[in-house]
């Protein structure tokens, strides 16, 4: 196993401590784990493609890339809050 040393702001240190006790681990293990949850967007594009052909295959043969495209941007409208608020 490698060190490897980071420098990070003194809040963000102490937010990873905090989480980090919060799970019963130590720093370094809930990094490790955040990290290794983290898929890269190799692997993002993999999930995905493996997910529309799941889906075209079982649910929506007719499933087109202009539906997905017009649902990812209403993903990311959600993700900036654009539609779905309360009122």
């Amino acid at each position: 196993m490698a060190d490897t040393t980071i420098k990070i702001s003194d809040d963000i240190r102490d937010r990873l401590r905090t989480l980090a006790e919060e799970r019963g681990l130590s720093t370094r293990a809930y990094v490790e784990r955040v990290v290794a949850a983290t898929p890269t967007e190799e692997e993002r594009a993999e999930r995905t493609a493996r997910a529309l052909a799941y889906v075209r295959a079982n649910l929506r043969p007719d499933l087109t890339d202009e539906d997905v495209a017009e649902a990812q941007l209403w993903r990311e409208a959600i993700a900036r809050r654009d539609v779905g608020s309360r009122r």
